[in-house]
């Protein structure tokens, strides 16, 4: 690698996807080229009530005007693609991609219709050159779906290595096992930085092979003398094929039932990842003419989504699918943290419907994509690395993550734990945490992308916690008079027909904070709200010990009066 000529230094900038599961987004610069790596999403906690989904802040791409060269990405799971819709009016960019993920991306954009997006698929055995400053290689790597690869980026100041979601898969199910030479040939010439897979960092030994789910999956299906219903992934077509062909091989009939997992088939089956017989396929309305030992259903609803397919079947809520006593399900995930409660609802309401619920961990039905502790310390000495950044992880993940690579003796000070927005520089050999840059979250809630910040966060668990009462008042504003009112309705607060007291009260001591306020001060809006704010705000606390959101609403009946 030739020296550089000039004063420019090589940043690596996370967007999302450090000290979280999901929202992955890693953006490469040097001078005022750049390349951004994945544009994923990630599902909202418990305390962002009403939010679909959450996308990373890309103010930053926008705010530096930088030239965007494409963007890189490394599979199609939602966490790497599902910001796509969401980002691309803004970003004039092409979009890089295997064959299968950018087919699961077009069908995403079918749905969103609006960018006129440029598309390019990428061939891992070629090299692809966007600049003088950025050589792309590609290695095919194993994770839970087919056509995943990393990412070797030659630059200026060395050659930095995305791994994106890895593990290593001796026996995987498409036979295609990561490309081993490719990696150790990095690591022979020199990797300066590597963006490693954390995830499962905090686990010891090996992920077991996906194979071991086909094994455990066959045994069921050849035990089971009832009809088997089976929740995963819509993008694990791996799982999927597992189970289509567990199904051939003990004669049962498949039907695909949630609309992701039908779009997801109908990709796969076309681009010629998941080989499915048509006979054994059938319509999701004849479901229930085929004798239950000879059904198998395969369907969305792993994570607990409300509105998912399993979930309502759960609740007996689906048109086409219910539970009938015995009946198998398994529920082939492990819950994405924060999800576990959803999914334990579901599994509640399928017991008590009499299913047969197969969804422990220990049951076989599901392993990782991802590498544990020792397939982490293969891919770094593979690639030995001058510098870690532990990525795809919460930050328990990122700190074992640097334990392991202490272990293998790279410095504790070469190990970047870094948040959204953190700047890492390269330049002559070193690296360095230079700052940080304006990033977060982006809430899309319905249609609205952007639109719903943490002030209306905040709003909404106020009101799902303590509820809402509202202070009407009439004024005649011309003449500083107060007409009618205080009227007080309340909403999630107290029950009004065994509160009928309390309210009376909070009238009279609303009533007196009004007659204080004098004829001038009544024609200032803003400042009579204050005090009727503040005055119950201060009395329902004192009464009731909960702080309810409190609404003023002053209507000016001056016009009505004259």
């Amino acid at each position: 690698m030739s020296k550089k000529k000039n004063n420019k230094t090589l940043q690596l900038i996370p967007l999302g996807g450090v000290g979280e599961i999901g929202k992955n987004m890693f953006v490469l610069k040097y001078g005022q080229d750049c390349i951004v790596m994945d544009a994923g999403l990630k599902f909202p906690d418990e305390s962002m009530l009403g939010i679909d989904i959450v996308i990373p802040d890309i103010s930053y791409l926008q705010d530096q005007k930088l030239n965007i060269l494409g963007i890189i990405l490394t599979h199609g799971h939602e966490d790497h693609i599902g910001a796509l819709p969401y980002i691309m009016d803004e970003i004039d960019a092409p979009i890089y991609g295997t064959r299968l993920t950018l087919g699961l991306v077009r069908a995403k954009f079918m749905e969103h219709p609006g960018a006129n997006i440029e598309m390019r698929e990428i061939n891992p055995e070629q090299d692809l050159v966007l600049s003088d400053n950025f050589k792309l290689e590609f290695f095919r790597t194993n994770h839970s779906i087919p056509d995943s690869v990393g990412v070797a980026v030659v630059t200026p100041e060395g050659i930095i290595v995305y791994t994106s979601d890895f593990k290593f898969d001796q026996t995987p199910v498409d036979g295609r096992i990561t490309d081993y030479f490719k990696l150790a040939e990095l690591g022979r010439r020199g990797v300066i930085a590597a963006l490693l897979d954390s995830t499962n960092a905090d686990r010891p030994g090996y992920t077991l092979s996906e194979k071991e789910v086909g094994d455990s999956i066959n045994e069921i299906f050849r035990l089971s003398r009832s009809r088997i219903i089976l929740a995963t992934f819509a993008s694990n077509i791996h799982r999927i094929q597992q189970v289509v062909d567990a199904a051939v091989r003990y004669d049962r009939k498949i039907g695909i039932v949630g609309r992701s997992i039908v779009n997801s088939v109908e990709i796969s089956t076309e681009l010629g990842y998941l080989k499915i017989p048509k006979e054994i396929i059938v319509d999701i309305d004849k479901i229930k003419d085929v004798p239950h030992e000879k059904m198998a259903v395969i369907t969305t609803g792993s994570q607990g989504e409300p509105m998912s397919a399993l979930t309502r079947i759960s609740k007996s809520e689906h048109r086409q699918v219910e539970i009938f006593p015995g009946d198998t399900v398994i529920i082939a995930a492990t819950p994405i943290p924060g999800n576990e409660k959803l999914v334990s609802r579901t599994v509640n309401n399928l017991f008590q419907l009499k299913a047969d619920v197969i969804y422990r961990p220990i049951s076989g039905v599901h392993v990782s994509g991802h590498g544990s502790e020792e397939e982490i310390k293969l891919m770094i000495n593979l690639l030995r690395p001058d510098y870690l950044i532990p990525v795809h992880g919460e930050y328990r993940q990122q700190a074992y993550c640097s334990k392991i690579a202490q272990k293998l003796g790279i410095k504790e000070e070469n190990v970047f734990l870094v948040k959204p927005g953190n700047v890492m520089e390269f330049s002559d050999g070193k690296g360095r945490q230079a700052g940080s840059v304006s990033a977060g979250r982006v809430l899309v809630d319905g249609f609205g992308v952007g639109d719903v910040g943490e002030v209306v966060i905040r709003d909404r668990q106020m009101l799902s916690e303590d509820g809402i009462v509202i202070v009407v008042l009439a004024v005649d504003q011309d003449n500083g008079v107060v007409m009618a009112g205080p009227e007080i309705i309340t909403r999630g607060f107290v029950y009004v027909r065994e509160s009928v007291d309390l309210l009376e009260e909070a009238k009279v001591a609303l009533t007196k904070t009004i007659d204080k306020i004098n004829s001038d001060q009544l024609q200032e809006w803003n400042k009579v709200k204050a005090k009727v704010r503040d005055a119950a705000s201060s009395f329902f606390y004192e009464h009731t010990g909960r702080r309810p959101m409190i609404m003023p609403i002053v209507i000016d009946v001056s016009n009505e009066h004259k």
